[in-house]
């Protein structure tokens, strides 16, 4: 795999040190504003090549490097000044409408991951802006969302956190909710109780938490992410919720919302539909709501 990475600051450079940790990419190609800091900071990671699994070429470079990237990570983001991730919207499309006709230009075949917020209306404007087909171009929605949730589940329930089948889906945002109703652990139903949704407005509300307490979030969306290239890498086929574009579930379409979808070489190669409780439904057609209007704040 050859991996590019758009804007490796706070989480992009976590991102990149999993991924080498991890091994499955032989290229790996960092772009943004700093040169010399990037440069510095692929010398760093290939100090480290004796450690890794299997070699991997690390550079600092500009888009003209990052031709023929199997897949693009776009982490690149305008300055979060408030904590509700909505409001980077008009800054980061435009964004997106400078960096990525050049990028897909390099990379026509590419699979290209969301990982900048706010994740679902970038997704959405990726969509618009590339024109490549909804399974090449999705985001890292809910995952890390979901993932929090399962740990605390886990907690309670004594059953380790992968073995734990609960998703939270929807917007990643204050819209999110907890698909309770299709819950389990070793096909027995996990049962939606006050006390486990307490854990999920634990889970939703962790990365404020953490943006608060050091300034940003960087280790567990870098995690997430590596998971997703991961997958796509050796083709696991592995279910994950992200963020997709919708049309025709529950009553919603023309929107990126979080499902779980199987991610495999191709990228989402199934967007699964569950059949949700009508409370749960309904907190999904309000995350489409919430979402297309953030959209149609930021022009086109």
């Amino acid at each position: 795999m050859k991996l590019s990475i758009i804007g490796p600051g706070k989480v992009g450079m976590a991102l990149a040190f999993a991924v080498t940790l991890r091994g499955f990419a032989r290229e790996l190609v960092l772009v943004g504003r700093d040169p010399a800091r990037l440069e510095g900071e692929a010398l760093d990671l290939l100090h480290g090549e004796s450690f890794y699994p299997a070699p991997v070429k690390i550079r600092a470079g500009d888009v003209a490097d990052t031709a023929g990237s199997d897949v693009i990570v776009f982490c690149a983001s305008a300055t979060l000044e408030v904590e509700d991730r909505l409001a980077l919207g008009p800054k980061n499309t435009r964004l997106l409408e400078a960096m990525l006709p050049p990028l897909v230009e390099a990379s026509p075949h590419a699979l290209l991951l969301m990982v900048a917020n706010p994740v679902d209306v970038l997704t959405w404007q990726a969509l618009r802006i590339t024109g490549w087909p909804a399974s090449r171009v999705f985001g890292t929605g809910t995952l890390l969302d979901s993932m929090r949730f399962r740990h605390l589940l886990s907690r309670e329930l004594g059953i380790y956190p992968d073995d734990v089948r609960a998703y939270i889906l929807g917007e990643h945002g204050d819209t999110q909710f907890p698909a309770m109703s299709m819950a389990h652990a070793g096909a027995e139903r996990i049962a939606d109780t006050p006390e486990r949704r307490a854990m999920f407005r634990q889970a939703a509300t962790m990365g404020q938490e953490i943006y608060r307490r050091k300034g940003h979030t960087s280790y567990g969306i870098a995690m997430s992410a590596a998971a997703i290239l991961e997958s796509i890498a050796l083709d696991d086929k592995r279910t994950m919720p992200l963020s997709v574009r919708v049309d025709g579930y529950e009553g919603v379409n023309d929107v990126c919302l979080s499902l779980p979808v199987v991610v495999g070489r191709s990228g989402i190669e199934k967007v699964l539909k569950p059949v949700l409780s009508e409370e749960e439904a309904a907190a999904f057609r309000h995350s489409a709501e919430v979402v297309k209007a953030a959209i149609g704040l930021c022009g086109s």
